[in-house]
C-alpha cells in the first residue's frame, strides 16, 4: 500500500503504523518544536508523548498509534 508525506510517496505494509512506515522510508522528523523548531519524532512509541504527531487527512494524530491505510494524505505536525 502506499500514502504520501509531505506530498513524497512512502510504502508501507498492512497493519504498519505511519511512524514505523516513515522510519523504514527514512524520514526522522515527523514535525518541529513550536519555539525552538528543533526537529521532533517518534519516541515512546505508545501514543503518549505527542512527538510523532502529524497530519492525517487533515486530522492531528500520533504517528506511531495511526494505521497505514492506502492513500493517506500525512503532512508534518504541530502541537500548538
Amino acid at each position: 500500500m502506499h500514502f504520501t508525506f509531505d506530498g513524497n510517496p512512502v510504502d508501507a505494509y498492512a497493519g504498519e503504523s505511519v511512524a514505523a512506515a516513515l522510519l523504514a522510508a527514512g524520514y526522522r522528523t515527523l514535525r518541529e518544536s513550536p519555539n525552538e523548531h528543533a526537529p521532533r519524532g517518534a519516541f515512546c512509541w505508545m501514543g503518549l508523548c505527542q512527538e510523532c504527531t502529524v497530519e492525517v487527512n487533515g486530522v492531528r494524530r500520533p504517528a506511531c498509534r495511526t494505521e497505514c491505510a492506502d492513500g493517506l494524505i500525512v503532512r508534518k505536525g504541530t502541537i500548538a
